[in-house]
């Protein structure tokens, strides 16, 4: 550290060169941030993990909870390192089995998170996994989600933000 500024860590800016921007996709004007770019480079996958990992190791979680889909590609190995159990959040009708939900509102319309009755206990300290935050419209669904059955969500962990959109999530 110099001064009062952090100092990046370099293995940020490596990822950050690993996330291809795919323009117009899925439709005219989306500047698509890709994900899969990184899980083609096993070091720039590492140290996305890793990074995680350091944050979140001594801070008594005890659920991670994948949002789908790319959620789960981070959220396994994050929750395998910190021991604690891994909670996929599925978009509808994707779990077998009884499931609690919560709704929320998109920009075309409403969609839901499902999780199954039971995955996450009163007490449970949470962390929310995703690839981006953008409105933050699906990390709320989710926190709401954990809260509801009684869990503590001590953070939302995101590769990529947005900042140039309003997140629209309250801060944790």
């Amino acid at each position: 550290m110099s001064g009062n500024k952090e100092e990046v860590d370099p293995r940020i800016n490596g990822i950050k060169t690993k996330i291809r921007v795919v323009p117009d996709f899925p439709k005219k004007g989306i500047m698509f941030q890709d994900i899969t770019t990184v899980l083609l480079d096993p070091k720039a996958f590492k140290d996305t993990i890793d990074l995680f990992v350091e944050r979140y190791r001594d801070k008594n979680i005890s659920v991670v909870a994948g949002i789908e889909a790319r959620g789960f590609l981070f959220g396994p190995p994050i929750a395998l390192a910190i021991g604690a159990k891994f909670v996929p959040l599925r978009k509808p009708k994707k779990l077998p089995g009884e499931t609690i939900f919560e709704e929320y509102e998109l920009e075309y319309g409403n969609d839901r998170l499902e999780m199954h009755v039971g995955a996450v206990e009163a007490g449970d300290r949470a962390l929310v996994v995703d690839d981006l935050i953008a409105t933050g419209g699906t990390l709320c669904a989710a926190i709401n989600l954990l809260e509801r059955v009684g869990a503590e969500v001590v953070e939302c962990a995101c590769v990529i933000e947005l900042p140039e959109l309003k997140v629209c999530c309250r801060e944790i």
